[in-house]
């Protein structure tokens, strides 16, 4: 079964706290954060990441790549859809490692890794789409449409996700009174990982957040997810709002 990546996991919480302190430049209580995570995780997708934030505070070079190969080991011992998706990541930045330790086979033997794990996603769904419009099994959602996240803009691809909970946030989120919609869907074309959330704030696209310029058809409909209460969408919509950063359209 694929780990369902769940923002109010006490690690991934840790971990948001951890950025935040990075974010107001207090380095230090960050690294503090990042332990403490690596201290308290009880499982190997939370060892995963919680390494891969330690090692960004390692000032010393041979601590920072012990620290991503323990990351390392955990992704490859996960063998999970949405963690493989933070391979080339993890690759590219033990890569930098062994060059700055003058290691230049090694380097140059990880960065073959981290091009052999891009391209296509593999992920093979269900995938979902989160809306407030009334549509029906064969319909397609196709681009062009609206973004809920930024006024007077046509998106050049449609977005969907294989993680149920993503798509209802999306729908809870989503313009407009109707009701909150989950369509299954499918991909008539192929897709790439949705460049908005992949590396980011987490390694790789944790979330299964997926877009593409082809249509998807729906082939069903959702009635059963974990719904966000008024509280936490009235933060989400505030933290968009606040959000200066430029769509990746």
């Amino acid at each position: 079964m694929s780990i369902q990546f769940d923002p109010r996991n006490n690690i991934v919480q840790l971990c948001l706290q951890g950025m935040g302190m990075d974010d107001n430049g207090k380095p230090e209580d960050a690294s503090l954060l990042f332990l403490k995570a690596w201290s308290e995780s009880t499982d190997d997708f939370e060892r995963f990441l919680s390494a891969y934030f330690v090692a960004r505070h390692q000032e010393n070079v041979s601590d920072r790549l012990k620290w991503l190969e323990t990351s390392l080991e955990f992704a490859i011992k996960l063998n999970d859809e949405a963690v493989k998706s933070a391979l080339p990541s993890l690759y590219v930045n033990i890569a930098k490692c062994h060059e700055e330790l003058c290691d230049t086979d090694k380097a140059k033997g990880n960065y073959e890794l981290a091009d052999s794990y891009k391209g296509t996603p593999s992920d093979k769904g269900p995938f979902y789409h989160g809306t407030r419009a009334d549509l029906k099994v064969g319909d397609l959602l196709t681009a062009k449409g609206d973004s809920n996240y930024k006024s007077d803009l046509k998106m050049n691809h449609i977005y969907f996700t294989a993680l149920i909970n993503g798509a209802g946030l999306a729908a809870a989120l989503a313009k407009g009174d109707g009701t909150e919609r989950i369509y299954i869907v499918e991909p008539m074309g192929d897709f790439e990982n949705d460049p908005n959330v992949t590396d980011k704030k987490f390694p790789g696209n944790l979330t299964r957040s997926y877009r593409s310029q082809e249509p998807l058809k729906i082939i069903g409909e959702a009635t059963e997810w974990l719904r966000q209460s008024q509280e936490e969408i009235r933060r989400w919509r505030e933290k968009l709002a606040n959000n200066k950063g430029e769509i990746i359209n």
